[in-house]
C-alpha cells in the first residue's frame, strides 16, 4: 500500500504561483510513476502532469504546459507541482496519484493510489 498526502493548496490571485507537495509513505517511492490530476466543481477529473520513477520523463496537459512543472525528490518520497502564471480556470481540487510501475501515464485508470486532494483557488 502507498499512502499519499498533498499539501500546498490555497487561494492566490491570477498570475500568482503555488507549489503543491505530495508525500508518499508505505513503500519504496522510486519505482512508482506519479501524476497530478485536478477536478473542478461539476467537471470530470482531468490529467495535469506526470513524472517517471526516475524523474527523467515528464508529461503535461496542453492547458498547463509552460506554466506548471512536475518534479520529484525520491530521497524525500515527495513529488511537487510548481504552478506559475495561474489562471482562474486552474481552480480545482488537485490530486496526487501513484501507479505501480515507473513509467509516466496520462490516464487516471492507470493509477492505483490517490491522495485526498488539496484545493487551489485562483481569483481574477
Amino acid at each position: 500500500q502507498v499512502q499519499l498526502v498533498e499539501s500546498g493548496g490555497g487561494l492566490v490571485q491570477a498570475g500568482g504561483s503555488l507549489r503543491l507537495s505530495c508525500v508518499a509513505s508505505g513503500r519504496t517511492f522510486s519505482p512508482y510513476g506519479m501524476g497530478w490530476f485536478r477536478q473542478a466543481r461539476g467537471e470530470e477529473r482531468e490529467f495535469v502532469a506526470t513524472i517517471s520513477g526516475s524523474g527523467v520523463s515528464t508529461g503535461y496537459a496542453d492547458s498547463v504546459k509552460g506554466r506548471f512543472t512536475i518534479s520529484r525528490d525520491n530521497a524525500k518520497n515527495t513529488v511537487y507541482l510548481q504552478m506559475n502564471s495561474l489562471k482562474p480556470e486552474d481552480t480545482a481540487v488537485y490530486y496526487c496519484a501513484a501507479r505501480a510501475g515507473p513509467s509516466t501515464s496520462r490516464y487516471s485508470a492507470n493509477y492505483g493510489y490517490w491522495g485526498q486532494g488539496t484545493q487551489v483557488t485562483v481569483s481574477s
